[in-house]
């Protein structure tokens, strides 16, 4: 990979957010908005529920890094959806630009915007209801790089099936993420779940990352375990990702479907 072409595509990225306010928007006003609504929901619970208080601080912290592992997935999907729909798409792959410079200088702004919507999301959590997301330390830092791993991973993806399937699969950039939510325990913990359901909520890295906080909570001791499993996981998540957007790239490209892009 060469450092121009990924600059270049990274700064296109950045001019075309710093004019766009409804760009700009939506990198924070949805997710505030659920901080809000979840928030409030947790303080008319500690305040009826009585010794509920830890339990709940979780809830905050887990909607914080959720909302991480959706907006890095929603950005590389967005980010390849905006060429599409400025019919951009064919002129990018006209450049001298390889696929993987491309994959990478995506995933980069996928990972800039959603830390930036953590870092709005993370001292409001604290100065609206006294939630510090960041008192989970190296514990929280090794589960944040899980999550933004696997939200790049399911970017690309989806990225791959909209190519492939077209406009029919648009909509799967806002509804992949909630297909594995029920079973990443982002909530709840996994005994909750059915007997048959928990061998596939164990194979997710999300899945280890939340269920490894929440006993870091509960017992203030790092979850070695399930961070490590968890990045034992992803890593092979985001090698086989790589490998099905190249291969479904690739069938695109043969079916003479590129240039179709978004019609």
């Amino acid at each position: 990979m060469r450092y121009g072409p990924i600059k270049g595509l990274i700064l296109r990225n950045l001019y075309l957010h710093r004019r766009s306010l409804p760009r700009l928007m939506e990198i924070v006003f949805w997710p505030v908005m659920d901080l809000m609504v979840w928030g409030y929901v947790t303080v008319w619970m500690k305040r009826t529920g009585g010794g509920l208080g830890g339990v709940l601080d979780f809830l905050l912290g887990a909607l914080v890094l959720w909302t991480v592992l959706y907006r890095a997935q929603l950005g590389v999907t967005v980010a390849f959806l905006e060429d599409i729909w400025s019919r951009n798409f064919v002129n990018v792959f006209v450049t001298p630009v390889r696929l993987s410079e491309i994959l990478f200088a995506t995933g980069m702004i996928s990972v800039g915007k959603a830390l930036a919507t953590g870092l709005v999301l993370a001292p409001l959590a604290w100065l609206l209801y006294g939630t510090n997301v960041l008192a989970l330390g190296a514990s929280g830092a090794v589960g944040l790089l899980v999550l933004l791993l696997m939200g790049w991973s399911l970017g690309i993806v989806t990225t791959a099936l909209i190519l492939r399937y077209g406009h029919a699969a648009e909509a799967l950039a806002w509804g992949i993420p909630f297909l594995i939510q029920p079973l990443s325990a982002v909530f709840y913990p996994v005994s909750v779940l059915p007997a048959w359901l928990r061998p596939f909520a164990w194979v997710l890295p999300s899945t280890h990352v939340f269920e490894g906080l929440r006993s870091a909570l509960a017992t203030g001791e790092v979850p070695v375990l399930h961070l490590g499993i968890g990045l034992a996981l992803v890593v092979p998540l985001a090698a086989t990702g790589g490998w099905y957007f190249r291969r479904q790239f690739a069938e695109v490209r043969r079916l003479g479907l590129l240039a179709k892009a978004g019609e």
